[in-house]
C-alpha cells in the first residue's frame, strides 16, 4: 500500500473540494480541510470519519496571516504537505453592470490572490521537500472569454498563475519533480448556482480527475484537465 499523502484543500466545504476530500480520504491520504466557515468543515470531518487524519483549519484565502498559518498547521500536523489543492473561488453574474463592486472585489482577492497566498505560504516547504503537487482549480472560463464576465477574467489570472508556477519550478527553481496541475471544469451542479442547472457534471466527477492527477507515475506531469459535460456546446 502506498504511503498516505497529505492533501491541503483550500474551499473544502462544499462542491469540488469536498467531494475531492472525499475521494482521497477514502484512498487513506490525510487530508487538511480549509474554509472560511467552521461549521460545514467540522460536518465534513465527520464524514470522512473523524479521527487524527482530517484537520480542520478555518482560513480566508485573502488573508495573508491565515493562509500563511493554514500551512504551519498543515506541516506542525503531519510533518509535510505533498499535495496542495488551491480550490477556493466562486463567482458572479454576468454584465458588468451587475453585482456590487464590494462583491467582485471579494471575488477577484479569492479567486486570483487566494490562489497566489495558498501557492506563496506552501511553497517554501514544497522547495525543501523537493517533491510535490500544486492544482489549481480554474475553468473552462479560464480558457476562452465570456460576455460581461469578471469571473471568466479572474480565471484566466487563476490558469495563468499555475502555468508560471510550473516555469517558476523547472526554470527558476531547477526543480522537475514538483508537479503542477490546472483543474478546468465546465458546468458544475455545485452551490455556486443559486438554480441549480441540468445536464451538467456531478463534483464528484472532477474530483474524480483530480484522483487521476495525482496517481500518475514521478514521470508525468498532468498540466491541465479540461473537462466539460457532454451537452455543454462551448
Amino acid at each position: 500500500m502506498a504511503e498516505p499523502r497529505t492533501v491541503l484543500i483550500t474551499g473544502a466545504s462544499t462542491g469540488i473540494g469536498a467531494a475531492t476530500a472525499k475521494r482521497l480520504r477514502e484512498m487513506g491520504d490525510r487530508i487538511v480541510l480549509a474554509g472560511r466557515r467552521e461549521g460545514p468543515l467540522d460536518e465534513l470531518k465527520a464524514d470522512l470519519g473523524g479521527g487524527d487524519d482530517v484537520l480542520v483549519k478555518p482560513c480566508d484565502v485573502t488573508e495573508w496571516d491565515q493562509v500563511r498559518e493554514l500551512a504551519d498547521a498543515a506541516v506542525e500536523a503531519y510533518g509535510g504537505i505533498d499535495v496542495v489543492f488551491a480550490n477556493a473561488g466562486f463567482g458572479a453574474s454576468r454584465g458588468f453592470l451587475e453585482e456590487s463592486p464590494e462583491h467582485w472585489r471579494s471575488m477577484v482577492l479569492t479567486n486570483v490572490l487566494g490562489v497566489a497566498h495558498t501557492i506563496r505560504a506552501t511553497l517554501p516547504h514544497m522547495l525543501e521537500r523537493g517533491t510535490g503537487h500544486y492544482l489549481i482549480t480554474s475553468s473552462v472560463a479560464g480558457r476562452r472569454a465570456l460576455p460581461g464576465s469578471l469571473y471568466s477574467a479572474t480565471k484566466w489570472a487563476a490558469t495563468a498563475i499555475g502555468e508560471s508556477l510550473r516555469q517558476e519550478l523547472r526554470q527558476m527553481h531547477e526543480n522537475d519533480r514538483i508537479k503542477v496541475t490546472l483543474i478546468e471544469p465546465g458546468m458544475v451542479d455545485t452551490p455556486f448556482f443559486d438554480d441549480r442547472p441540468s445536464g451538467v457534471l456531478e463534483a464528484d466527477d472532477i474530483a474524480a480527475a483530480v484522483v487521476y492527477a495525482v496517481t500518475q507515475p514521478g514521470r508525468v506531469d498532468v498540466n491541465e484537465i479540461l473537462i466539460r459535460p457532454s451537452s455543454q456546446p462551448t
